[in-house]
């Protein structure tokens, strides 16, 4: 089967420059970008039912962009002034430097990681006497709690906002020669607008081991698998099935 059209679960790229949009204009393929959901913050009255404190804490420990946006909503919304001396541990060097949206970023104390959370392990060893604070969604990568255990860090999680099912209604009638995921919650959604969703011709793309996971649990089969060794990206290995399925 030839492949003219593709389903991406996630926003569209803000960078002219993305490898999608290559991708459309080689094969002539129609690209949709759709979330298949989204990020809704948690309320002030909800934070303070969790006996989280956010002035106990001389460190926080961040790893997306909505973590780093919901804790100083949160900081501000109960009027807390973040101090300077705060100490920020990032996942990414991305991360740390989208700080710079809230904070002086030459006049603060942050460090980040290379890529994974596990990258972070040596900088807590060298900070154990901190009070981390850990702002996360309502679901949470087991790697991370494991790697705070094992790192002896003393840390309290703060759930600041929750990862919500996106409203697909208008996607009802319309339908795509791949579909794209790259987490888990892109499936959940699926399901909870579609319950009824067979795949049939419908080729499924998946980024990651437990998104993959996730598909298969769905009785689902993961046609297109991300990252690999010989295709890191997401694009690459679209482009890699693309490119023989479109000889035929």
């Amino acid at each position: 089967m030839k492949v003219k059209s593709i389903l991406v679960s996630q926003p569209e790229p803000q960078t002219e420059n993305s490898p999608y949009f290559d991708l459309a204009e080689k094969y002539k393929l129609k690209i949709d970008f759709i979330p298949f959901i989204h990020v809704a913050g948690v309320d002030v009255a909800e934070v303070r039912k969790q006996k989280v404190n956010l002035a106990n804490h001389t460190a926080v420990i961040l790893t997306s962009r909505n973590a780093v946006d919901h804790y100083f909503r949160i900081a501000e919304e109960m009027r807390f002034t973040v101090p300077n001396d705060m100490k920020y541990f990032c996942t990414s060097e991305a991360i740390a430097y989208y700080l710079q949206k809230y904070v002086v970023y030459r006049k603060r104390k942050i460090y980040f990681g290379k890529s994974t959370f596990g990258d972070l392990a040596p900088l807590f060893k060298k900070h154990k006497e901190e009070k981390y604070l850990l702002p996360t969604s309502d679901s949470l990568k087991p790697a991370i709690p494991q790697v705070l255990e094992e790192s002896k860090v003393n840390y309290t999680r703060a759930v600041l906002y929750n990862t919500v099912s996106s409203d697909l209604s208008n996607l009802a009638d319309v339908k795509y020669d791949i579909l794209v995921f790259f987490s888990p919650s892109g499936i959940k959604s699926l399901y909870e607008n579609f319950p009824d969703f067979e795949q049939g011709q419908t080729l499924i793309a998946g980024f990651g081991t437990t998104t993959h996971k996730a598909i298969e649990e769905a009785g689902l089969t993961v046609n297109i698998k991300a990252p690999h060794p010989k295709y890191p990206s997401m694009t690459m290995a679209l482009e890699d099935y693309i490119k023989e399925s479109n000889k035929k």
